[in-house]
């Protein structure tokens, strides 16, 4: 398990370590263009992913606080019934990495703080941060588990 948890730590911490560089250097709502499609922007989500409930009245922090708790608990229980299983404890450590970002943005400045800014055609996809990409290729790595384990039992 130390494997996995060591890769989850390195993610959270790159994850901090490039927000923290990104609210050092830029005002809230700032944007650098850096190509013709991708920005370097500085905008907070009190919501989860796409902003969801970024409206609600405050108790969003909590609820996705505990959300990602909860995930934490399970990934880790997870990690020590699968120890084997390579690619399955890669995505989950890389979920649980990127969750823990998240989670301590959330503690720390009650929002998540998002600077990734990819666009085409005066289309921007929502911004997001490294802790959603661990997110997402964790989410992938899972999915191609899962076909992979169903192709072996064919």
């Amino acid at each position: 398990m130390l494997p996995w948890l060591s890769l989850a730590l390195l993610l959270a911490l790159l994850d901090q370590l490039t927000k923290v560089l990104i609210l050092g250097a830029f005002e809230h709502g700032h944007t650098t263009a850096v190509t013709s499609y991708f920005n370097l922007v500085r905008v907070h989500n009190s919501g989860a992913a796409f902003s969801f409930l970024a409206g609600a009245s405050g108790w969003q922090r909590w609820f996705f606080t505990a959300i990602g708790v909860a995930a934490t608990v399970f990934i880790v229980y997870l990690l020590r019934a699968h120890p084997g299983q390579k690619l399955f404890c890669f995505a989950l450590a890389c979920i649980l990495g990127g969750a823990v970002g998240n989670v301590i943005d959330r503690l720390l400045h009650g929002y998540v703080v998002d600077f990734l800014d990819f666009h085409w055609g005066g289309w921007h996809f929502p911004a997001f941060n490294l802790a959603d990409s661990a997110i997402t290729l964790g989410a992938i790595c899972i999915i191609l588990d899962e076909l992979l384990r169903v192709r072996r039992t064919k």
